[in-house]
């Protein structure tokens, strides 16, 4: 791959921190030794892991109030791509894109297909959207799409979803995401129970057009933009939905769209427990689905997550393959910058549930032992893996500092040069 840095930039800055990192490994690898850890084992995993980037996500986001674009915008999913290969070349753990439909929609699926590996980047999930309306779109998902009381505009969300999986399948992307904006403002707006059923028919008429090696996500969110009652509002709602549309379907698992105070890594148990864990939105927030960069609010949180995943893994869940992604809204800062941190934040939790001595945490529960228990894993969460992460990054040719490399390259500035400022300040959330 010739990435849009230059490798010779990057070879430089490693070449300049190596003293110091290979001092900072081998004393995590001496501390690690001591725990019966080989650190070896443990880079290799960082190296195999990888989290999707969402297309969209590397344009600056917004609110409902107001959007402020940055300079060098892309401009359309040929400049997405050059920036999320940006991300891989430093980071080496985003080796996939999530595209949107059709936000990102190209006259040659098989061409981009091509034009992303140049990039060493493949396609995850594709993800539909019925929650606006498309340019020249006659009749409206004002309210609602797939759960619409209007026939004719639920045969409309249908095809939308139905075109998104041929997309998949010339993209060679391994799912489909469905999240839809679908509810009420007022009660008796509509039947509760009424619009779940409509949901349910034309979900139904998408899973059966899912070839056999394509999952379905079906994606819930507590409010917004409906903010009485949500459709897919919860895990039960998923849960139901995924259940009764069948085994190829399974539960996304966004880490904003809760409510308030809800225990996360308890429904990532649950959902492993029943086999309908389609995988992850990762995110952080401090109020409700604030979209904010990967545990820059509550890393513990997200460690958390990671350690039933891990257990998962250790024990051989039955049906444990989820899926990875971020998913986030980047307002003011450089969206290339929060991906990489974000990613490597993601892969820092991963590395550490990976710490956690399972046997000596298993022989604590066995014995209610609390304090012992909740100690083993503070160790492996309060372990700094910085050495390890970078030192997956460089063995696989990215940066030992990929902020810093990226900032060193004037990426930013020469794509600014390329693209076409976009000015105002019109809202919207992406």
């Amino acid at each position: 791959m010739t990435g849009p840095i230059s490798q010779d930039l990057i070879g430089s800055s490693n070449d300049a921190a190596l003293v110091a990192h290979q001092d900072d490994l081998g004393a995590l690898g001496r501390q690690l030794a001591r725990r019966g850890i080989d650190i070896d084992t443990i880079v290799g995993r960082a190296m195999a892991w990888s989290v999707a980037v969402p297309t969209w996500g590397v344009g600056t986001g917004g609110t409902r109030f107001a959007r402020f674009p940055g300079k060098g915008e892309p401009r359309h999913i040929h400049d997405k791509l050059s920036d999320c290969g940006v991300i891989q070349q430093l980071t080496r753990g985003t080796r996939t894109v999530s595209p949107h439909i059709p936000w990102d929609k190209t006259a040659d699926y098989n061409a981009l297909r091509q034009e992303a590996a140049q990039y060493d980047l493949g396609f995850d999930a594709v993800n539909s959207n019925t929650f606006q309306d498309k340019p020249g779109q006659t009749i409206s998902y004002k309210f609602g799409s797939l759960a619409n009381a209007k026939a004719d505009i639920r045969a409309l969300a249908v095809d939308h979803n139905l075109e998104c999986i041929e997309i998949a399948k010339t993209l060679g992307a391994p799912a489909l995401t469905v999240w839809i904006g679908d509810g009420t403002n007022l009660p008796g707006q509509q039947s509760l129970s009424g619009m779940f059923e409509a949901y349910l028919q034309s979900m139904q008429q998408v899973y059966a057009a899912l070839p056999d090696n394509m999952a379905l996500f079906v994606e819930h969110k507590l409010y917004e933009p409906a903010f009485y009652s949500t459709v897919i509002s919860d895990w039960g709602s998923s849960l139901i939905a995924a259940q009764t549309l069948g085994p190829k379907a399974k539960c996304l698992v966004d880490l904003g769209h809760h409510a308030p105070c809800v225990n996360i890594e308890q429904i990532v148990a649950r959902l492993i427990h029943v086999e309908k864990l389609a995988g992850f939105h990762f995110n952080d927030s401090k109020y409700g689905d604030d979209d904010l960069d990967s545990a820059s609010i509550d890393p513990f949180r997200l460690f958390l997550v990671f350690n039933e995943l891990i257990e998962a893994e250790a024990r051989g869940a039955k049906g444990f393959n989820p899926a990875y992604m971020i998913d986030q809204s980047h307002n003011v800062t450089d969206p290339i910058e929060s991906l990489m941190s974000s990613a490597i934040e993601i892969a820092r939790a991963y590395v550490q549930a990976s710490l956690v001595d399972r046997k000596a945490l298993a022989e604590a529960q066995a014995e209610n032992d609390v304090m012992a228990a909740h100690r083993i894993l503070k160790v492996a969460f309060l372990t700094d893996v910085s050495p390890v992460l970078a030192e997956a990054r460089m063995r696989q040719g990215g940066a030992h500092d990929p902020i810093a490399a990226y900032r060193a390259s004037g990426y930013r500035a020469k794509v600014a040069q390329e693209r076409p400022e976009v000015t105002g300040t019109s809202s919207g959330i992406v």
